[in-house]
């Protein structure tokens, strides 16, 4: 039998791994998505705190951890005015979804009203990797075409998953690696099936006293393996965002890093493991002072070289811990409170854009850290 190999042709005898590509029209929906989250200037505020995350901060401020101070804490953010200057999506937490202002307005209808996309936190958070060396798998994925399509339903147009990664003497092992790989895939997967454009994020964490050699390896390698997955997932790289860590040495090193080392390490590390195809990344904080996530991202940006995505920033702690500290609570804080919000939110969009200046936003905690070991949303 005479025949001329397509990758594209249906027929049998072709190959014997053909698959359906996604529909053109979801194709160009999750497109669009993501690249209005990449507007220029603009990040992704993350407010996916689980409850029993935000109960913390709840209790740091004097208050009970109940669904109504939850409320008004997420009501302050999302009522600033001119947020949407520099924030173009949220990422919410379940409950979040179905939550309403004080006057009956509901969240997403509220963010959408002022050009924000909301979005979903899809994980379950995470557990141990049984017979690792302390290390974690993420869960959720049995219902999560179901909790997609209803989530969809209610107008988030994005999803985020998050997998830490743990730096020490013998790990990441290659059976983590692997899994925080397959499960993101999947997730991915899942989540364009049902039209929500997937933020994965792989969080190679802090923990641990590795220098900013080891970070730039573990982060190579962790990419690599996301993207081989994706790839053998079928996942419309068009049509998603990445959300990782900037390579920085563990909080225990004792050799620290310029902002300028960060980004050159952390740009390297994208070019050897992202496709171009990506259209954009979103870097998570995890755990630096407020100035020190402008300031990294700042440099990010100002590397000279290729650079074939949107690099911006989704943030929590570092777009908040000032808002918390100024708000302590109370109401008659409300309007400060607010004021740190966008001193943060427009220093990051400069930084997006490698044109913040050092020391420019005076934050009330811009400089304290908000590292936390082992951290859980």
């Amino acid at each position: 039998m005479n025949y001329k190999f397509d990758p594209f042709d249906p027929n049998p005898f072709c190959m014997t791994t053909y698959f359906s590509r996604l529909d053109v029209q979801l194709q160009e929906e999750l497109k669009k998505t993501a690249e209005a989250i990449l507007a220029s200037g603009k990040g992704i505020l993350a407010v996916d705190e689980t409850n029993e995350g935000i109960g913390k901060l709840l209790k740091n401020v004097g208050l009970e951890n109940t669904e109504n101070n939850r409320r008004r804490y997420r009501e302050l953010l999302f009522t600033t005015p001119d947020l949407a200057e520099h924030i173009s999506a949220v990422i919410l937490y379940d409950e979040t979804v179905y939550q309403k202002t004080d006057d009956g307005t509901p969240f997403i209808e509220l963010l959408n009203k002022l050009n924000i996309i909301p979005g979903i936190k899809v994980d379950k958070d995470v557990t141990a990797l049984f017979l690792s060396e302390d290390e974690m798998t993420t869960q959720g994925l049995d219902d999560l075409g179901k909790r997609c399509a209803a989530y969809k339903k209610q107008g988030c147009r994005f999803a985020k998953w998050r997998c830490p990664v743990k730096i020490g003497l013998n790990t990441p092992s290659v059976r983590a690696i692997n899994d925080t790989a397959t499960i993101l895939a999947r997730y991915a997967s899942i989540c364009q099936s049902e039209g929500l454009v997937p933020i994965v994020e792989p969080d190679v964490l802090l923990d641990g006293d590795h220098d900013i050699e080891r970070a730039q390896k573990v982060t190579e390698v962790v990419l690599a393996a996301v993207y081989k997955a994706l790839n053998d997932h079928h996942v419309f790289l068009e049509g998603t965002l990445l959300k990782p860590n900037m390579v920085t040495p563990g909080q225990g090193c004792t050799k620290k890093s310029t902002p300028k080392e960060i980004a050159i390490a952390t740009r390297t590390a994208l070019l050897r493991g992202v496709p171009a195809a990506v259209p954009g990344i979103a870097f998570l904080s995890g755990g630096q002072t407020e100035e020190e996530a402008t300031l990294n991202l700042n440099e990010i940006n100002k590397v000279q070289g290729k650079k074939p995505w949107i690099l911006t920033f989704s943030y929590g702690r570092a777009l908040q811990a000032s808002v918390w500290q100024t708000w302590a609570g109370k109401d008659e804080n409300l309007v400060k409170a607010q004021k740190e919000l966008l001193k943060r939110t427009k220093a990051n969009g400069l930084a997006s854009l490698g044109n913040y200046e050092a020391g420019t936003a005076i934050s009330a905690a811009g400089d304290e850290t908000n590292y936390s070991a082992n951290y859980k949303y």
